[in-house]
């Protein structure tokens, strides 16, 4: 994959991540971290982080809002919880978080570089760099609260930070990579863009090289309030900012079929029902939970393997563990708990030298497109009632509660 840095627009919400789903987002997606390392390198790793499409659809498989500003936080927060531990074995460190945890990026990275040998120095000029190039040389319209470090022990880095718009009630998430960046305020960016909302500011276009030099110069000859006074005479008028292609989520919480390829879906279904009973026969005795953990596996198993293009639906990654809110449906753990387990026991095995659980769920990856171009499946709508349907057995859970405790509700109501 190639460095691919852009923006993403997302609904801003707010609320936590409950307990009960923010340890297992650390368990998942540490577990496919390290899948990822082990089949394509810790670079790889980085490189997806810094694809907006694939860090939506990686925090949809581990049971986020599909759609909403709160995947970004909690999905820093989960890699740097579970990250932390590993990161001797992996090389790799989250630093910075939401408000006063990006604050401190600054000293983790210079502890850092004290301890990893890497120049904390330099990452911490770098990590500045960014934060203001996405808050004063881009004027957008959105406050930068969220800022992600990712570096590993020879220097490279992803950023993840994300700023809202009241106003708006959105957020917009940009994308940092270190690999082929030249400069930090001429054309850093392969995507900056949004929503049409109005004119901003963007210094760091090409085209802006003589005006960066013209305000420097203006500084230094007219001083500052020489310039307002300039400025008050000419009015507020300015070209339009060109938009690129960019990432942008819906207001809808509910997944409907516009959001989803069901082709690729269907595809992984086709895959989950022929590859299941050949690589995971264990896994289909278990009542109730094997045939449909398989469906599971096989969505994480893109997550880890899939081309850039495969994330153009991110909503589709939420049929498989389902959202806290209940949308799609809610997350079923006792699927979720056997997903993690099964990845677990694939990157033990594969850490001692034996591939062939990784293999199986590579497989499955390699199964589903190949299947999707002759797969028929369920409506999307009809996919959904299914999983809602059996969730009180799956021990399906949301913020609401517990689904069979909210179906006795129902049944007792009625």
């Amino acid at each position: 994959m190639a460095r691919r840095s852009g923006t993403a627009i997302l609904p801003l919400h707010g609320g936590r991540v409950p307990p009960w789903l923010a340890t297992r987002m650390s368990s998942l997606g540490v577990v496919i971290a390290q899948a990822i390392v082990h089949h394509y390198g810790r670079d790889e790793f980085l490189q997806r982080l810094a694809h907006p499409f694939w860090f939506q659809s990686f925090g949809a498989v581990m049971g986020m809002d599909w759609h909403s500003s709160g995947i970004t936080t909690s999905v820093i927060g989960a890699l740097k919880r579970g990250l932390g531990p590993l990161s001797g074995e992996l090389g790799i460190h989250v630093c910075g978080g939401r408000g006063q945890h990006s604050r401190k990026t600054p000293d983790e990275l210079r502890l850092l570089g004290e301890r990893v040998g890497f120049d904390g120095a330099k990452l911490t000029r770098a990590s500045r760099l960014v934060a203001k190039v996405d808050s004063a040389a881009v004027q957008d319209g959105f406050d930068l609260y969220l800022h992600g470090f990712i570096v590993t022990d020879d220097g490279k880095w992803t950023v993840v930070q994300q700023g809202m718009n009241g106003d708006n009630k959105q957020a917009r998430r940009y994308h940092w990579h270190s690999e082929d960046l030249k400069s930090f305020v001429d054309e850093p960016h392969s995507a900056i863009a949004g929503p049409v909302q109005g004119e901003i500011v963007n210094l760091t276009d090409r085209r802006a090289g003589a005006s960066r030099s013209a305000q420097l110069e203006l500084l230094t000859c007219l001083g500052p309030d020489r310039i307002v006074s300039e400025l008050s005479a000419l009015g507020d008028e300015a070209p339009a900012q060109a938009l690129l292609p960019h990432l942008v989520m819906p207001a809808h919480h509910d997944v409907r079929s516009s959001d989803v390829f069901t082709r690729h879906l269907h595809g992984t279904l086709a895959a989950a029902a022929e590859r299941g009973p050949v690589d995971f026969p264990e896994l289909l005795l278990t009542p109730g939970v094997g045939a449909r953990t398989v469906r599971s596996l096989a969505m994480v198993a893109e997550v880890v393997h899939g081309a850039p293009y495969r994330f153009r639906d991110p909503a589709r990654f939420s049929l498989a563990h389902g959202g806290k809110d209940r949308h799609p449906y809610p997350v079923p753990l006792k699927v979720y708990d056997e997903t993690i387990r099964v990845m677990k026991s694939a990157v033990l095995q594969a850490k001692l030298g034996r591939d062939e659980e990784m293999q199986a769920l590579q497989r499955l990856d390699s199964q589903a497109r190949r299947l999707e171009v002759v797969a028929r499946g369920p409506a999307l709508e009809s996919f959904i009632a299914v999983e809602r349907a059996a969730s009180p057995a799956l021990d399906g859970r949301s913020i609401c509660g517990w689904e069979k405790d909210l179906a006795a509700k129902r049944s007792a109501g009625s």
